[in-house]
């Protein structure tokens, strides 16, 4: 055994009776490291989860339903700013077509805005502005409207009746989902829907940028059935608003010529 002059010799000095010998500034530093490499571990199977479920999303989204910011007051009360409907894009995938009456989400390219409108933006930008809108974080393309189908293939459209309301095929429309106070329409016409195409309006008509607003232009304000690219049939959020959006009452009117559209 060592005495107290050997270790004293070797660098080393024996405690004093009763003196606790110093301790680590760091107690548990080792079992510390070891956590962490844990939660390393941890936090890289959180990424790859993120990771897989929002390719998920994006993968639902695209093909099955959608959820779509609402940006404007044009299809208020039906649906306020800062809704989140969910578009059921397997809707008008199996033959079947858009109904007066529906709620539909389309791609206004072509109709309600020019081709090409908006190109040689940053394309970077614009992918993770676009997968934002997808998974309904951000206001959806300035080229994607929300509106209400009031006229299909080979419907004939007029406003407005002495009574002021909108007739289809010769019937007055009854329209309860309109913005209380606002009138069917301001703005006068009659136009025949060709076959493959939509009339579309905004419920709130005194806000609404829509079919009537582009009768001077190419294609007259129709929406080529194509180019919808859903039914918006739920709210999803705000939790208040749960619910489904229904369809209008198109009570009385008669279907349109031919397969361009769906009956009411």
């Amino acid at each position: 055994m060592d005495t107290e002059a050997e270790l004293t010799r070797r660098g080393h000095s024996s405690p004093a009776q009763g003196e606790e010998r110093p301790r680590s500034a760091f107690p548990g530093l080792r079992g510390m490291r070891g956590m962490r490499g844990v939660g390393g571990l941890t936090w890289r199977r959180a990424g790859m989860l993120g990771v897989v479920c929002t390719v998920f999303l994006l993968l639902l989204s695209n093909f099955v339903v959608q959820p779509f910011l609402i940006p404007s007051r044009s299809m208020e009360p039906t649906l306020e700013v800062g809704d989140r409907v969910l578009v059921n894009k397997t809707a008008y995938r199996f033959g079947d077509r858009p109904k007066r009456g529906d709620v539909v989400v389309f791609d206004g390219t072509g109709s309600f805005v020019p081709e090409h409108a908006g190109a040689g933006g940053n394309a970077v930008g614009e992918a993770l502005h676009g997968a934002a809108s997808a998974l309904g974080l951000a206001e959806p393309s300035d080229t994607d409207f929300v509106k209400r189908v009031v006229g299909v293939g080979g419907d004939d459209v007029v406003c407005c009746d002495a009574g002021g309301r909108i007739k289809v095929n010769g019937v007055p429309l009854d329209e309860p989902y309109l913005y209380p106070g606002d009138t069917p329409s301001k703005v006068p016409f009659r136009i025949a829907v060709p076959l493959g195409a939509l009339w579309v309006m905004g419920d709130h008509r005194s806000q609404s940028r829509d079919s009537r607003d582009h009768l001077g232009e190419p294609g007259g304000g129709m929406v080529p059935v194509e180019k919808v690219i859903g039914r918006a049939d739920w709210i999803g959020w705000p939790v208040t608003r749960w619910g489904g959006v229904g369809s209008g009452s198109t009570e009385g009117a008669a279907p349109g010529a031919g397969t361009g559209g769906g009956h009411g």
